[in-house]
This record gives C-alpha cells, sequence and structure tokens, in this order.
C-alpha cells in the first residue's frame, strides 16, 4: 500500500499543474516529440523540458528513441498510473459511499441510546 500511495502522491503532484495537464492532452491525441509538445502548448523548450521529466518520473509518459536519431525524443502516454488512479478513486467513492449510508442508521442508534 505504501508504494501505491507514493505512486498516486507523483501522479497527482505532476497533475496539479496546468500545462502538465495541456501536454497530456495533447499526447492523447498521438505520440509527439518535445519541440512538437512545446509548439502545441505554447511552452518554452526548456519549460517542456522541466514539465516532461516530472510526467516521466510520475510515471504518465514514456520516452523513446527512433532508430534514425537517438537524439530525437518521442513521448507517449503511459496507461499505467492512470488506472491505478482511476482504482484508487473508485476504491474511495465506494468507501464514501458505504460510510454515508451507515450514517443514518448510526445517528438512529445513538439516539435511541440517549433516549433510554
Amino acid at each position: 500500500m505504501a508504494k501505491r500511495g507514493a505512486n498516486l502522491d507523483s501522479v497527482l503532484s505532476a497533475l496539479a499543474d496546468g500545462n502538465r495537464r495541456k501536454v497530456l492532452e495533447v499526447l492523447r491525441k498521438g505520440s509527439r516529440r518535445a519541440g512538437e509538445l512545446a509548439d502545441a502548448t505554447g511552452l518554452a523548450p526548456p519549460a517542456m523540458s522541466r514539465h516532461l521529466k516530472a510526467l516521466r518520473d510520475a510515471g504518465l509518459v514514456e520516452e523513446t528513441h527512433p532508430e534514425f536519431d537517438a537524439r530525437v525524443r518521442i513521448y507517449t502516454l503511459s496507461a499505467k498510473p492512470m488506472a491505478d488512479l482511476k482504482s484508487w478513486i473508485e476504491d474511495s467513492e465506494r468507501a464514501y459511499a458505504s460510510q454515508q449510508s451507515a450514517a443514518p442508521k448510526a445517528a438512529a442508534k445513538r439516539g435511541r441510546k440517549k433516549a433510554a
């Protein structure tokens, strides 16, 4: 569970930045080079580099190099971190719903004890 929590912290931290979410939106349409991502988001290359590092560190994007030129970096989405986040949200929603349905019963029980 600690590893899952640390990974979720990293993913949520990366997603907290609007520019990084823009990068992910562009990548939903397909793989892109760093320069293309910078152009599409309006970010300067050094800023794009920092955002891509944060997204890579969180596991949200993967970097590959084409055989013809190792200097070129191609970025694609990585599905696992988002699937883990979705799973955590669904687990949290179930727990919340369970607590909310149990709350009126617990309040009624406490009320009966006070009346007695």
